[in-house]
């Protein structure tokens, strides 16, 4: 009798999915809420983050977030939103002037939101991938994570949390200390601009509460060096500042990751320092107009925030042609990973380095810091530099379609807007509707594409079960 109750369920059900009627014991909704289920965490990232942007997008087209008697226009939302979830700072309108009160508080959790799951999601991902590969992947993705598995979670997420709280409060004092004993402010508003861009500098956003954003600030280093030591801090990332953290005076035992992060921000900061302050120093409408104090300052500002940020005490769009080019690469090299800053991350340039030295060499392995390279890291930089390129390119040349701006000032606002950088040469008000929903595309993907490309290189990692014969092609 239950075989033939069982047959005739089982062919009942078959009948109602036939005929489209849905049954509650049946298998096939569950299966369906499967596939539509996010089957890999980078895709729980992408989505949260496309809904962050959708919730910034409606709050910022309230007639409330504007000043003036109706709302923000949808693509002028979209634009400011995905911008300050992603960290980035390019804006179509004039920030302080265009958006009311309501809408600058907007802006600005948008921004702790992105920065918060920017560091946090980035970790986590390295727990996890310390989870989900081979044995001997994941003790050497434990080692340079320093996790151990998802008891790790709420360490990381505390941690996070806990590093911009300080971060951002330290700063936020500061500012507005120096808010009020230099410039008058009342307390209120000092107090209101240091947090503002204490969260903005530490998210390294870039966005401030100045139409000319911290021009007017340029030779003050009580205002400037906080922000720049806040944005610096921001793009180490959580990993390297939670290493520190436990092994602040035993660099031996330091992972290769921090390493080559705190190696890499160095030169680059060192060597933009000068390529920037040599280059424009002479320019009179940037670091030329300054006394050679307040140049050195104005130098080294902007190659902090050139990296990563967005901030800029000069005028961007007055610089030389050849100081674009320079912060391009800047740009799009970035900061460290699992941290608020844009770019394709110095670690990756750093891998690539290190292979190119082996190979002019003539080695085989490829050392770093005392420790072998794991041959497919080789692979996922590559292929990671490579697809940053063809998009980089392939926008660029688009938008040289459709605009008529020159090529230096369209290359520097993709490699801007893909870095999730935030510096402008003044083009982005001006370009078309398509040109802007590019910059947004590219803003999208670049805050998350290397950290969801890069997690599903490393996840995707499997052992090969049979190796075709060798042959080597002619290079060069």
């Amino acid at each position: 009798m239950r075989d033939v109750a069982g047959s005739q369920a089982r062919q009942g059900a078959a009948s109602g999915v036939r005929h489209g009627h849905w049954h509650r014991g049946s298998k096939a909704f569950p299966a369906i809420l499967n596939i539509l289920a996010p089957q890999h965490p980078a895709q729980v990232i992408v989505l949260g983050f496309a809904a962050a942007v959708a919730a910034g997008t409606l709050l910022l087209m309230l007639p409330v977030s504007r000043n003036g008697p109706e709302g923000a226009p949808f693509l002028d939302a979209l634009f400011t939103s995905t911008s300050s979830v992603c960290l980035t700072g390019l804006t179509t309108v004039d920030t302080p002037v265009y958006w009311s009160g309501f809408g600058k508080v907007v802006i600005l959790v948008l921004v702790q939101v992105g920065g918060f799951g920017v560091m946090s999601f980035g970790t986590l991902l390295g727990v996890l991938m310390a989870r989900r590969l081979g044995l001997r992947s994941r003790l050497s993705a434990a080692a340079e994570t320093k996790s151990t598995g998802f008891g790790d979670v709420r360490r990381v997420l505390v941690g996070v949390l806990s590093i911009s709280l300080a971060v951002e409060v330290v700063l936020a004092g500061m500012l507005a200390a120096r808010f009020v004993a230099g410039y008058g402010y009342p307390p209120g508003r000092a107090l209101w601009h240091g947090v503002f861009h204490s969260v903005s500098a530490f998210n390294n956003a870039g966005f401030a509460l100045y139409s000319d954003n911290l021009i007017g600030f340029a030779g003050d280093p009580w205002i400037c060096l906080p922000i720049a030591a806040a944005v610096i801090i921001g793009g180490l990332g959580f990993p390297v500042l939670f290493e520190l953290g436990r092994q602040y005076g035993k660099p031996i035992h330091w992972s290769m990751n921090t390493k080559l992060v705190l190696v890499g921000t160095a030169v680059l900061l060192a060597g933009g320092t000068v390529f920037l302050t040599a280059v424009e120093w002479s320019n009179p409408a940037t670091l030329g107009g300054l006394r050679p104090g307040e140049r050195v300052l104005a130098g080294f500002f902007q190659s902090v925030i050139t990296r990563t940020a967005g901030f800029n005490s000069i005028d961007i769009a007055q610089m030389y042609p050849v100081s674009w080019l320079g912060m391009d690469i800047l740009m799009f090299i970035g900061g460290g990973p699992a941290g608020t800053a844009g770019g394709l991350k110095i670690t990756t340039f750093g891998v690539l380095f290190f292979i190119l030295a082996t190979e002019l060499r003539g080695g085989t392995a490829v050392n770093i810091f005392g420790k072998r390279l794991s041959r497919a890291v080789h692979r996922q930089a590559i292929t990671v530099v490579l697809l940053a390129i063809a998009l980089v390119v392939g926008s660029t040349m688009y938008l040289m379609l459709i605009t008529d701006f020159g090529q230096e000032r369209i290359l520097f606002e993709v490699v801007s807007a893909f870095a999730t950088v935030g510096l402008s040469t003044g083009i982005t008000a001006a370009m078309p509707p398509a040109g802007q929903v590019v910059l947004i595309l590219l803003m999208f993907i670049g805050r998350l594409g290397p950290v969801t490309l890069g997690a599903a290189l490393a996840l995707r990692e499997r052992p090969p079960l049979y190796e075709y014969p060798k042959e080597r092609p002619l290079i060069g």
